[in-house]
């Protein structure tokens, strides 16, 4: 019996050079360094020519991109601006493949390393760990990338602990450096130098306080006028004002870091050492002045300092206000209108009667002959 053929003919299109450019293999590099020294920059910079070359050489393959972090640590994501954007390429489906130097590279937080690599694998994004030899595509395995990130993260956490020690001796011998200037100040050879119009606000601000202005007050006044460092704040007015730098001294250490793969730095209440060291550099304030800031500062804080008392708001409407102390219970004296007429009155007995607090009012115009005849004196 003679054989049936079914015959078929396929037809092979030629393929369009856009068909091919979609083909391809689209591709990213991620680089970072971690400090701003200068042969860490030319790393930096022979990292971005060399992907960005082999990338663009290679004819399956098209640059989308190459991400690259400047002088930013390798231990979390949070401040590595280029690679959480590269995070969001891939997850938008712009990038097929990504190319790192290493695993170090990547990440230092084996952790971070290893949900990251994952979280690629499911959107179908593969990594290349160039110096590693390590390839997600053909990995069956998570051992040896976890390996890799953790000795990783070993390294910056010795790195993190020389760098402490380190800094911690600098400021033993009174040599540390400043990396960031207060308003005021800028760094010119690692030392603190003192800008002309910026000082001359920080003056005015010593000034305002020592007048009887509150931090919200000298705020308001301050944005009302045309100087620099707008806008201004009541926690920054009270910063400057505590600041030892402005009499040309130095606290350091004041915080610490807790974490070194977080970066979380707390307060220094006394758990690390700090070192104090005066004459560092030129100063913008008079010694003599920022003691009686302080002390106002503490004198305001501390308003009503008693167990069984209620702490008060420092005013500042009147000239006598938060300056006139009741004779009996210690608290404040308050200003009572009553018609025409203002009298001043202890706090206590004006919230909870005479059976707490028998002191007499006093006539606004009395305290203030009282005033005028202390000064008087005085003079």
């Amino acid at each position: 019996m003679e054989n049936e053929f079914r015959r078929e003919v396929f037809v092979l299109k030629p393929t369009s050079k856009e068909e091919k450019e979609k083909a391809k293999l689209r591709v990213a590099a991620y680089c970072r360094v971690s400090t701003d020294s200068e042969d860490q920059v030319h790393s930096f910079i022979a990292q971005v020519k060399y992907y960005t070359d082999f990338i663009r050489g290679r004819e399956d393959m098209v640059l989308v991109e190459v991400y690259a972090d400047e002088g930013i640590t390798g231990t979390t994501t949070k401040k590595r601006d280029e690679f959480n954007r590269m995070m969001r390429d891939c997850r938008a489906g712009k990038i097929d493949r990504i190319y790192v130097k290493s695993v170090s590279r990547f990440a230092r937080n084996a952790l971070d390393c290893i949900e990251y690599v994952r979280e690629l694998k499911k959107l179908g994004v593969s990594v290349f760990f160039e110096s590693d030899g390590i390839d997600t595509e053909s990995m069956n395995h998570e051992l040896v990338l976890y390996i890799k990130s953790a000795f990783a993260q070993e390294e910056s956490l010795s790195n993190s602990k020389r760098v402490r020690r380190s800094n911690q001796m600098r400021m033993e011998t009174g040599t540390f450096t400043f990396l960031n200037a207060p308003f005021g100040f800028r760094i010119e050879d690692d030392t603190l130098i003192p800008i002309p119009e910026e000082a001359e606000v920080v003056r005015q601000i010593f000034r305002y306080y020592l007048q009887g202005m509150g931090f919200g007050k000298i705020a308001q006044e301050l944005n009302g006028q045309d100087v620099p460092g707008k806008p201004w704040g009541k926690e920054r007015i009270k910063y400057i004002l505590s600041n030892e730098k402005y009499i040309g001294d130095a606290l350091l250490q004041k915080t610490y870091t807790v974490d070194v793969l977080t970066k979380k730095r707390v307060k220094n209440n006394g758990i690390m050492p700090q070192y104090y060291v005066e004459n560092n550099h030129e100063a913008i304030i008079p010694r003599d002045l920022y003691m009686q800031v302080q002390e106002e500062l503490l004198r305001r804080a501390n308003l009503h300092s008693g167990a069984n008392r209620k702490k008060r708001v420092y005013s500042s409407k009147y000239a006598l206000s938060s300056i006139c102390y009741c004779p009996r219970c210690g608290d404040i004296y308050q200003r009572i209108k009553n018609n025409q007429s203002a009298s001043w009155k202890c706090a206590t007995r004006v919230e909870n009667g005479s059976t707490a607090c028998n002191a007499p009012l006093v006539p606004e115009r009395e305290l203030h002959n009282a005033v005028l005849r202390g000064i008087n004196m005085v003079l």
